[in-house]
Order: C-alpha cells, then sequence, then structure tokens
C-alpha cells in the first residue's frame, strides 16, 4: 500500500522538474532561420536602422498593429515600426514560441511580444510573422500584433 503514494509523489516531482526544463533546441534549418529573422528584426528596431529593418520585409509586405493602423508595403511597414519605436519608450522584445512550416517556403512564427520599461508602463502582446522564403533566405511578409483581450462575459 505505500508504494501507490511514493509512486504518485515520483510522478509529481518527475512533472514539476520536466516543466521547469529548458525546451529542446530547435533542429530544423528553418526553424532556426525564421527564429533568427524575428530576433534580427527586434534588434534592427530597437538600434531603429531603417535598412537593417527595410532588408528584412519583402516589398509587398504589411503590419496590422495592436491600434488598428495598418501599414503597407515595406516603406510604411518601415516608417510606420520606426515611428512607433520612437513614440513608445521601451525595451521591445519576442519570444518565439512556435515556427509552423506551411510550405518549404512559407512559414508563420507566433510569439510574446513585450514593451518593457516604458513611461506608459509595461505592454504585453503577441505577435504573428508570416515568412516566404525568396532565393533561400527568409523574409517577413506580414505581422500581426494583437492585445490580449479579456474574457467574454458568460451569458
Amino acid at each position: 500500500m505505500r508504494i501507490i503514494p511514493i509512486a504518485v509523489a515520483v510522478c509529481v516531482v518527475s512533472g514539476a522538474l520536466a516543466a521547469q526544463a529548458p525546451a529542446p533546441a530547435v533542429s530544423n534549418p528553418d526553424d532556426r532561420a525564421v527564429r533568427e529573422v524575428v530576433r534580427r528584426y527586434v534588434e534592427a528596431r530597437e538600434a531603429r536602422d531603417a535598412k537593417a529593418v527595410a532588408a528584412l520585409f519583402t516589398a509587398e509586405a504589411d503590419q496590422l498593429v495592436s491600434s488598428g493602423e495598418w501599414r503597407q508595403g515595406r516603406e510604411q511597414v518601415v516608417t510606420g515600426s520606426l515611428a512607433s519605436s520612437a513614440q513608445n519608450s521601451g525595451k521591445r522584445t519576442i519570444d518565439v514560441e512556435r515556427v509552423r512550416l506551411v510550405s518549404q517556403d512559407v512559414a508563420i512564427a507566433d510569439g510574446r511580444y513585450a514593451i518593457t520599461g516604458g513611461e506608459a508602463g509595461d505592454r504585453r502582446m503577441w505577435s504573428t510573422f508570416v515568412m516566404v522564403k525568396e532565393a533561400g533566405t527568409w523574409r517577413i511578409a506580414a505581422i500581426r500584433n494583437m492585445l490580449p483581450a479579456p474574457p467574454a462575459a458568460a451569458k
């Protein structure tokens, strides 16, 4: 009879340790490349480097931001992104949680987007990137930024 409580305790401890273990390393080269594009986007945006930001996007890229503004075309995306960074102080991070390869040339990357340490307080959002592979290089075709909504009221 003592075996059952001990087995349950071992399972609970094992589960807790597994939950704290670091995420497994990403082995797919396209997955790694897509994550790297997101990292470079954040880095270029934080550096306010218009050329570096522009180099990451397709010519027809678009971005729908949490305020509802829809930036269409690479020039509007770059200009709007840099203007937003200048207006909204704080450090930006995007932690990609999932990359899904829709085809060998199309990927979707979802990540938690945070702006921390700004004058307006911390903002926590969600960001989805649609990427396409052009001439062997992943580029951003679209970004969708979303603010979490409160749960709907029960009826």
